[in-house]
Parts: structure tokens; C-alpha cells; sequence
């Protein structure tokens, strides 16, 4: 519960701040500050020299979860908070189905939650779907995003279970690593492409511009999102993933509430009774 709080929180600032930056520059530097402060940790409490059965599942998360990410801040930058947040949120079925192959038994609540979720998606997204959400909803783009990053979340929830059932915080630091060495690599590739066609790689300066101001909550976003990675790893060592990733899709209802109450978002009522019903859907799925 206390890391789909923290996730919640993060994600609010991280789609704030990807209305001045572009959202892989985003996570790019939030990943590269998290991953500094990570190599403390690990240094700190001798987590070098464990055995590396964690390094292929920690891998496999910190690319999915760099993709998810970029996607869902994509979504937040451009559509509505409160709705993009809970479709997003709805990933919680991926854990729920990978424990059902692997012996789980959901009950009559979890069933009912699944479906309470993507009923909950199809009323919220309506007007996005029909690609008449004008400036305030931003079409269908925003929804695609966020389906893409409701995929990915539900995937690194299983990775990130396996992966720490190994050790929780080289699972952190190699997702990291990950993340920030694929990021390079674009970036790199980006240059070389620029020079190549005789333009300057600084073309597009505007919207990615990377202010002082903005290092600030990029860091907390980058803080945030990595120590909810850990509190949630910290959950699975104890708990089935089919409930604990399950309860840490909670966030959505933080970020619903930090828009609703910060940024004084507004919704369709139709939209509004499908994000509740999402939102039911993720506490019926948590209940059962």
C-alpha cells in the first residue's frame, strides 16, 4: 500500500513536468540520479558480491519499465490525469493472470474486479476512443499510451517479483542501469543521425529543454519511483504477487486525487463513473 502511494506521487510529478520536458528526457535523468543514489545503497550495504540469479529478470524490468514510463508520461502530458492514471492502473491484471497459470486460484471478488476494470476503461476512454477529446481530452493518442503502459507496468510486477526474490536492491540498480544505458544509446544514435543529415542535434530545444528548475522534482520523480520499486520488491518476499502487485496498483487514485485537488482537473460524468469503476475494479481484485 505504501508503495502505490509513493508510485502515485511520483507519477503526478512526473506528468507535470513532462508538459515543459519531453518525457524520455524525463526519465532519463530521473533514472540517471536514482541509479547514483542506488550505487550508495548497495555499496552501503554490501549487496555487490550476492548471487546474480536476479540480473536477467532485472534487465528484462528496467527495459520494459522504461518503455512503460516514457509511454505513461507521454499519456499524462497530454490527456486528462484522472483518466489516463486509473486506465494505466488496470496492468494490475497481468500479475493476477500470470498467477492464475502458475497455480493460483482467483476468487469470485478477483474475477469481478477484472471485469469492473476494463468496463471502467472502455467508459472512461470513450470520448478518446471516437477521437473527439478535443484539448482537454487530446484524442486517442493519450489512451493508447496508456494501455502500452498499463501492459508494461503489469509485466515489471511479475519481473520485479522474480527478480527480488534474489535481492531487492541489485534488482533496483541493474533496472536502472538498464534503463539509462538504453537511453544513452538513443541518445547517441539521435546525435549521429542529426550530424549525418547536417542539422544540429540541439534542433528540437523547446519542448525537451532540460531548465535548472526542473532537476529538482525530476530527482524526487526519480527517487520516488525507484523507492516504490523497492517497496514493493520488499512486498513480493512476502506475500503472492497476484495480491501484492495488485494492492500497489493503487496509485491511480493518488494521482486522481493530486489532479483533482492540484491541478483542479475536470471530467466527463461518464468518464468520471468509468475511472470509479476502474478504481473498483483494483479494490475488488485487491480485496480478493
Amino acid at each position: 500500500m505504501l508503495a502505490s502511494v509513493v508510485w502515485g506521487t511520483s507519477d503526478f510529478i512526473g506528468g507535470v513536468v513532462s508538459r515543459r520536458v519531453r518525457p524520455l528526457v524525463v526519465v532519463a535523468v530521473a533514472h540517471l540520479i536514482a541509479g547514483v543514489t542506488i550505487v550508495i545503497v548497495a555499496a552501503a550495504t554490501r549487496s555487490f558480491g550476492v548471487e546474480r540469479g536476479y540480473l536477467p529478470w532485472a534487465i528484462a524490468a528496467g527495459a520494459v519499465g522504461l518503455v512503460s514510463l516514457v509511454a505513461f508520461y507521454g499519456a499524462l502530458s497530454t490527456g486528462k490525469m484522472g483518466i489516463v492514471a486509473p486506465i494505466a492502473g488496470t496492468g494490475a491484471v497481468v500479475p493476477v493472470v500470470y498467477g492464475l497459470l502458475h497455480g493460483e486460484s482467483p476468487s469470485g471478488w478477483q474475477v469481478a474486479g477484472i471485469a469492473a476494470a476494463v468496463g471502467g476503461v472502455v467508459l472512461a476512454s470513450g470520448p478518446e476512443l471516437s477521437g473527439r477529446g478535443g484539448p482537454d481530452g487530446g484524442g486517442s493518442r493519450p489512451l493508447v499510451l496508456a494501455l502500452v503502459a498499463a501492459l508494461g507496468f503489469g509485466a515489471v510486477f511479475v519481473l520485479i517479483e522474480k527478480a527480488s526474490a534474489h535481492n531487492v536492491v541489485m534488482t533496483l540498480l541493474t533496472m536502472r542501469v538498464t534503463s539509462v544505458s538504453i537511453v544513452a544509446l538513443l541518445g547517441l544514435g539521435y546525435v549521429v543521425r542529426r550530424r549525418r543529415a547536417g542539422t544540429a542535434p540541439n534542433g528540437a530545444a523547446g519542448h525537451a529543454g532540460l531548465r535548472r528548475r526542473d532537476l529538482l522534482p525530476i530527482a524526487v520523480v526519480g527517487w520516488t519511483d525507484a523507492g516504490a520499486n523497492g517497496l514493493y520488491g520488499l512486498a513480493t518476499r512476502h506475500g503472492l504477487v497476484s495480491v501484492t502487485a495488485v494492492l500497489a496498483s493503487l496509485y491511480p487514485a493518488v494521482t486522481v486525487l493530486l489532479a483533482r485537488f492540484i491541478e483542479r482537473e475536470r471530467m466527463r460524468r461518464i468518464q468520471g463513473i468509468g475511472v470509479g469503476l476502474a478504481m473498483c475494479g483494483v479494490v475488488m481484485l485487491a480485496a480478493g
